[in-house]
This record gives structure tokens, C-alpha cells and sequence, in this order.
């Protein structure tokens, strides 16, 4: 991601870091979105039902699993956060317990990012001399913890808004009766796949083409496994 580097710029980015962002939130919810209900369109349609049970199943789907990732991945992104508080406090109270070893612990972090001599001195006592910069050093340093809490509701509302866009792609041929729908929604949902793949390859070193085939990959497999299932009870 390119940033300007004026002094302005570099102190208005470095004091409001953006943390992890919703990128796994919206690939995660994404691509289960479309995963799990084109398994249900595939299954259905293989086990030779009819247009309408697709599309309910898959309406029910959409809503139910979507709510209910959002709900796990907002639960577990709070836990994550209710973490990092809990280890805050813990390193609040051993530095007012224990200064001299957080001291030490600090100045090791600091040694390791390579600095010696006097400027590891001055260093330590400029951080230690502020609570909260000591805190952030112990947390990064010793526990590997980002300085920017995780946000659950934001968390959970991205993967809920990339699951229902995704997820609904699969029904959209069987909503509106298209021709020979089931091969429409295979192709529609192969392309959902491709694309998302190829749109995380933007923050990615790998080329869009070869992340977007690795989940379409992924997709795909899920789905042939799903509409084998369902050809096992076609009646």
C-alpha cells in the first residue's frame, strides 16, 4: 500500500495504526458464503428435487449460517480482545509490582531490535517513563499482541455482509427460473470463487490468477463433494 512519507503523513499514520482491518473477515465470510450454499444447491440438485426446495434451503442458509458465523466470528474476535485486556492487565500490575524485572524485560525487547550501548540505556528510560508506551512494548514484545484492539461488531457484520452477497450468487438462477438454472449457478458460483481469490491477491505477493484458481479450487472441490452426496439419494 503506498503512503506519502512527509513528516505530517508519517505521524498522522504511525499514531492511528488500522490493526488487522476486515480483509479475513470478508474473504473468510465470502467464500464460506458461497461454499456452503452452493453444497446445498449442488446437493439438492443432485438428489433431483425440485427449483423451490433449492431456493428455500438455500434462502434458509444464507440467513441462518450467515448469522451464525457472524455471531462465532463476533464472539471469538471479542474473546480475542477480551484477551489482550486481560493482558494488559497483568502487565500493569508486575510493573507496579515488580518494576525492576519489567525494566529488564523491556530493555531485553529493546536489545533484540538491535539497540546497544547508551542508546539501550536511554532508550529503556524513555520508555519506562511512560506507562502506556511501556505496556504496548511489553505486549508486542513479549506476547507478539498488535497495539489496536480487534473490533468484534465490526468483524462479525463484515463477515455476515460477505456471506449474504456471496451465498445468494448460487440461487440467483433458481430465483429468477432461468434455463437449465443448476449449470447457470455452477458457473456463477465458479466466478464468485475466482474472484474472490483474485481480489485477495491484492494484498498478497502472489499473482491474482494463481490465487484466484487456488479458490476456485477449494470451492470446487467442496461443491463436487456436496452434489455427490446428493446423486446418492436421487430417487
Amino acid at each position: 500500500m503506498e503512503h506519502g512519507h512527509s513528516q505530517q503523513e508519517v505521524a498522522a499514520r504511525i499514531a492511528s495504526p488500522p490493526g488487522r482491518g476486515i480483509l479475513r473477515d470478508v474473504v473468510y465470510g465470502g467464500i464460506d458464503g458461497a461454499v456452503t450454499t452452493f453444497a446445498i444447491v449442488a446437493g439438492v440438485a443432485g438428489a433431483g428435487l425440485s427449483p423451490f426446495v433449492i431456493v428455500a434451503l438455500g434462502l434458509a442458509n444464507v440467513l441462518a449460517d450467515g448469522f451464525s458465523m457472524a455471531a462465532g466470528n463476533y464472539s471469538a474476535t471479542k474473546a480475542e480482545r477480551d484477551n489482550i485486556h486481560r493482558i494488559r492487565a497483568i502487565e500493569t500490575r508486575h510493573i507496579e509490582t515488580h518494576p525492576e524485572g519489567e525494566r529488564r524485560e523491556a530493555r531485553e525487547i529493546l536489545r533484540q531490535k538491535g539497540l546497544h550501548g547508551q542508546v539501550l540505556e536511554d532508550a529503556t528510560d524513555a520508555i519506562t517513563a511512560n506507562r502506556k508506551a511501556w505496556i504496548d512494548l511489553m505486549l508486542e514484545g513479549e506476547y507478539g499482541l498488535g497495539g489496536v484492539d480487534p473490533h468484534p461488531m465490526r468483524a462479525a457484520l463484515a463477515t455476515f455482509g460477505a456471506f449474504l452477497v456471496a451465498g445468494m450468487i448460487p440461487l440467483l438462477p433458481f430465483i429468477f427460473g432461468a434455463n437449465d438454472a443448476f449449470a447457470l449457478s455452477i458457473w456463477m458460483t465458479m466466478g464468485v470463487f475466482f474472484a474472490i481469490g483474485a481480489l485477495k491477491s491484492r494484498w498478497s505477493p502472489a499473482p491474482w490468477w494463481r490465487s484466484g484458481l487456488e479458490t476456485l479450487a477449494i470451492g470446487g472441490v467442496a461443491a463436487a463433494i456436496a452434489y455427490f452426496v446428493g446423486t446418492l439419494f436421487h430417487a
